[in-house]
Protein backbone atom coordinates (compact mmCIF):
# COMPACT_ATOMS: atom_id res chain seq x y z
CA UNK A 1 0.00 0.00 0.00
CA UNK A 2 2.80 2.40 0.83
CA UNK A 3 4.56 1.95 -2.63
CA UNK A 4 1.28 2.67 -4.11
CA UNK A 5 0.47 6.04 -2.44
CA UNK A 6 3.88 7.39 -1.54
CA UNK A 7 6.42 8.31 -3.79
CA UNK A 8 9.95 6.23 -4.06
CA UNK A 9 11.56 9.61 -3.18
CA UNK A 10 9.76 10.20 -0.29
CA UNK A 11 10.09 6.98 1.01
CA UNK A 12 13.81 7.10 0.30
CA UNK A 13 13.86 10.15 2.75
CA UNK A 14 11.71 8.82 5.64
CA UNK A 15 14.32 5.29 5.70
CA UNK A 16 17.20 8.42 6.04
CA UNK A 17 15.28 9.88 8.70
CA UNK A 18 14.92 6.94 10.26
CA UNK A 19 17.97 5.35 9.67
CA UNK A 20 19.42 8.80 12.11
CA UNK A 21 16.72 9.00 14.00
CA UNK A 22 17.45 9.13 17.93
CA UNK A 23 16.40 10.02 21.35
CA UNK A 24 16.99 14.19 21.57
CA UNK A 25 17.61 14.84 25.20
CA UNK A 26 15.39 12.83 27.16
CA UNK A 27 12.45 12.78 25.69
CA UNK A 28 12.19 8.96 25.29
CA UNK A 29 8.46 9.32 24.20
CA UNK A 30 8.86 11.75 21.17
CA UNK A 31 11.55 9.08 19.93
CA UNK A 32 9.51 6.16 20.25
CA UNK A 33 6.55 7.84 18.40
CA UNK A 34 8.09 8.52 15.54
CA UNK A 35 9.74 5.01 15.34
CA UNK A 36 6.53 3.36 15.08
CA UNK A 37 5.26 6.03 12.86
CA UNK A 38 8.38 5.33 10.49
CA UNK A 39 8.56 1.73 11.06
CA UNK A 40 5.24 1.26 9.81
CA UNK A 41 5.73 3.53 6.73
CA UNK A 42 9.10 2.01 6.05
CA UNK A 43 8.37 -2.00 6.11
CA UNK A 44 11.34 -2.91 3.84
CA UNK A 45 13.89 -0.90 6.39
CA UNK A 46 13.14 -2.88 9.23
CA UNK A 47 10.88 -6.05 8.01
CA UNK A 48 10.94 -8.06 10.95
CA UNK A 49 10.57 -7.68 15.06
CA UNK A 50 14.32 -8.82 15.95
CA UNK A 51 15.15 -5.77 13.14
CA UNK A 52 12.83 -2.91 14.48
CA UNK A 53 14.19 -4.23 18.11
CA UNK A 54 17.66 -3.65 17.06
CA UNK A 55 17.36 0.01 15.34
CA UNK A 56 15.01 1.33 18.50
CA UNK A 57 17.74 0.30 20.64
CA UNK A 58 20.21 1.55 18.95
CA UNK A 59 18.46 5.28 18.70
CA UNK A 60 18.42 5.30 22.33
CA UNK A 61 20.52 7.32 24.67
CA UNK A 62 24.12 5.18 25.43
CA UNK A 63 23.01 5.13 29.22
CA UNK A 64 19.88 3.32 28.55
CA UNK A 65 20.46 1.57 24.80
CA UNK A 66 23.43 -0.48 27.30
CA UNK A 67 20.58 -1.68 29.64
CA UNK A 68 18.00 -2.48 27.30
CA UNK A 69 20.47 -4.28 25.24
CA UNK A 70 21.88 -6.66 28.19
CA UNK A 71 17.92 -7.56 28.87
CA UNK A 72 17.38 -8.79 25.22
CA UNK A 73 14.15 -8.13 24.58
CA UNK A 74 12.53 -10.27 22.10
CA UNK A 75 9.56 -7.68 20.82
CA UNK A 76 9.48 -3.85 19.88
CA UNK A 77 6.62 -3.16 22.85
CA UNK A 78 8.99 -5.07 25.03
CA UNK A 79 12.05 -2.91 24.34
CA UNK A 80 9.80 0.13 24.65
CA UNK A 81 8.45 -0.89 28.32
CA UNK A 82 12.15 -1.01 29.35
CA UNK A 83 13.07 1.99 27.98
CA UNK A 84 10.50 4.27 29.33
CA UNK A 85 11.07 2.44 32.78
CA UNK A 86 14.79 3.12 32.52
CA UNK A 87 14.23 6.84 31.40
CA UNK A 88 11.84 7.16 34.25
CA UNK A 89 14.05 5.86 37.03
CA UNK A 90 17.16 8.08 35.35
CA UNK A 91 14.96 11.21 35.77
CA UNK A 92 13.63 10.12 39.37
CA UNK A 93 17.43 9.97 40.39
CA UNK A 94 18.17 13.05 38.87
CA UNK A 95 15.54 14.62 41.08
CA UNK A 96 16.30 13.34 43.87
CA UNK A 97 20.17 14.38 43.31
CA UNK A 98 19.11 18.05 42.81
CA UNK A 99 16.84 17.96 45.70
CA UNK A 100 19.70 16.69 48.09
CA UNK A 101 21.61 19.58 46.54
CA UNK A 102 19.10 22.25 47.44
CA UNK A 103 19.19 21.11 50.52
CA UNK A 104 22.69 20.78 51.26
CA UNK A 105 23.21 24.28 49.69
CA UNK A 106 20.42 25.58 51.98
CA UNK A 107 22.19 23.89 55.12
CA UNK A 108 25.72 25.29 54.43
CA UNK A 109 23.76 28.82 53.35
CA UNK A 110 21.95 28.26 56.96
CA UNK A 111 25.05 27.33 59.00
CA UNK A 112 27.40 30.14 57.43
CA UNK A 113 25.23 32.96 57.70
CA UNK A 114 25.31 31.90 61.83
CA UNK A 115 28.89 31.69 61.68
CA UNK A 116 28.75 35.53 60.30
CA UNK A 117 26.43 36.22 62.85
CA UNK A 118 28.02 34.59 65.65
CA UNK A 119 31.46 36.25 64.67
CA UNK A 120 29.92 39.67 64.24
CA UNK A 121 28.33 39.84 68.11
CA UNK A 122 31.74 38.63 69.47
CA UNK A 123 33.37 41.55 67.43
CA UNK A 124 31.07 43.71 69.35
Amino acid sequence: MTEKYCPKGEIKKLEIELWNLNVKGNDVGSYTQRFQELALICRKFVSNEKEKVDKYIGGLLDNINGNVMSVRPKTLDEAIELANDLMDQKLRTYAERQTERRSMLELFHYATSASFTIMARALQ
